[in-house]
């Protein structure tokens, strides 16, 4: 499974939609439900999927989920 597809799973998980279809350039806007308190949930589901862990500064860069694709590629 490519790390998009895991991170896709985990999208899916989190926001109770099996229909996600992650692309690079979706945002939180793109995502019924995604807000404050699930925006946490989803960077602790993705720690614990990936057995990987974000600081504060890498979690403020992230635009889009691209931006978080390619911060869990760097630390596989």
């Amino acid at each position: 499974m490519t790390p998009m597809e895991r991170l896709e799973k985990v999208f899916r998980v989190v926001f109770d939609d099996d229909e996600i279809a992650l692309r690079p350039e979706m945002t939180a806007n793109d995502v019924d439900g995604w807000d404050s308190l699930s925006h946490t949930n989803l960077i602790l589901s993705v720690e614990k999927e990936f057995g990987i862990k974000f600081n504060q500064r890498e979690l403020l860069t992230f635009k889009n989920v691209g931006d978080l694709l390619r911060s869990i590629e760097s630390k596989l």
